[in-house]
């Protein structure tokens, strides 16, 4: 079973996607990007959604810290948010971001979306 990270400061996202994921994914939900980067060094996800606006380390932020270290420029990450910014998603796929989720989101949606990324 492959897993997968979510990283969002707010809980209500963390469950709605645990709930989406759970049954098809091993799914971790991650509070903000420092608890992400402590369970790196234990677990390799295939696959992290990430939101952007968060209060320690922000999506874009954790995203260069992932892709300026080779054990995780690979793993596909994709973008979270409820700001609707064309400018932040150029700057996502431009740091390499492979995808961006509108919140809320829909199960059926996110799962699609993972599943082009897996």
């Amino acid at each position: 079973m492959k897993t997968i990270f979510v990283v969002d400061d707010c809980n209500v996202n963390l469950k709605a996607a645990d709930d989406s994921l759970s049954s098809s994914y091993n799914v971790f939900t991650l509070a903000c990007a420092s608890n992400m980067f402590d369970l790196l060094d234990n677990v390799m996800p295939d696959l992290i959604l990430l939101d952007i606006m968060m209060p320690d380390i922000d999506g874009f932020e954790a995203l260069k810290k992932l892709k300026n270290d080779k054990r995780y420029t690979e793993i596909p990450v994709i973008f979270m948010t409820g700001k609707n910014d064309a400018g932040a998603e150029a700057l996502g796929y431009n740091m390499g971001a492979v995808d961006f989720i509108s919140k809320p989101f829909s199960p059926s949606a996110l799962l699609n979306r993972i599943s082009t990324h897996l």
